[in-house]
């Protein structure tokens, strides 16, 4: 009989090309850097020069500039990519618009401003990454980052809600379509996560003070927020061939149990 032995996790992403759009901080970041360390060749997108062009620095991946709010730069982010590298192994759907709307005083502005941001971008870069793994014949992967809002959320994100629960209907649409093709799609629908764009918005949206991350922390059931590196080692995970035929899936990556209650 054969060895039985299961790989190591290291090297999870060896020879992959990977995209991951909204990369240049907070979560999308953390997904950058893991990629980069399980040996993939990485492209990331993002609209600030000076914060893209620090992180590829610090990596060796590529920053792609561009504003994910037009669909024809979120589809040609891919494009780009392809002409760089050849083609793409594996997308990620990072990006995130969190501005606060409630169900009577959001604006249509603003809710087109979601939709852009977190339903539409990653609908036209997955039929672009789709297109070109169609086109040569070959497997891929995508994850797309959700919220655990797509299940309702609070009152104040009626807007950002809404795009999200219609991501975790696009991916498990998408996915039924090409299960035949070998791609795989999966959402991870992740709870509250300490971030430089969370931080900012606490400030903006809800008068926090220096020590509000930490009173947060305090409140929570494993005394912490979700961590970034933690999202991106289970991002990782989902991106490489470890995680099996795990398609069509919406995971709750979060601390607190959908529908339990005290």
């Amino acid at each position: 009989m054969g060895s039985t032995e299961r790989p190591g996790l290291a090297g999870l992403l060896d020879g992959k090309v990977v995209l991951v759009n909204g990369g240049s901080q907070g979560v999308g970041a953390a997904i950058v850097r893991a990629a980069v360390r399980e040996g993939a060749m990485v492209s990331f997108t993002g609209r600030r020069a000076d914060v893209g062009e620090k992180l590829a620095a610090d990596t060796g991946a590529d920053f792609l500039r561009a504003d994910l709010a037009d669909p024809a730069q979120a589809r040609d982010s891919v494009v780009r990519t392809v002409e760089a590298q050849g083609r793409v192994d594996c997308l990620v759907n990072a990006a995130g618009l969190t501005s606060r709307g409630s169900l009577l005083d959001t604006t249509p502005e603003l809710f087109d401003q979601h939709m852009a941001i977190n339903l539409k971008a990653p609908f036209f870069a997955m039929q672009a990454a789709v297109t070109d793994m169609v086109a040569r014949e070959a497997p891929g992967t995508i994850v797309n980052i959700g919220s655990n809002c797509a299940h309702g959320g609070p009152p104040y994100l009626a807007p950002y809600s809404a795009a999200k629960a219609g991501l975790a209907g696009l991916t498990r649409n998408a996915a039924h379509a090409h299960r035949f093709d070998r791609i795989r799609i999966n959402t991870l629908n992740i709870g509250w996560t300490a971030t430089e764009g969370e931080d900012a918005t606490q400030r903006a949206f809800h008068g926090a003070g220096d020590d509000w991350l930490q009173q947060a922390a305090a409140r929570q059931p494993m005394g912490k927020l979700g961590q970034p590196d933690e999202i991106a080692d289970f991002v990782v995970f989902l991106l490489s061939e470890r995680s099996g035929v795990v398609t069509g899936s919406v995971i709750d990556w979060d601390q607190n149990v959908l529908g339990a209650l005290d």
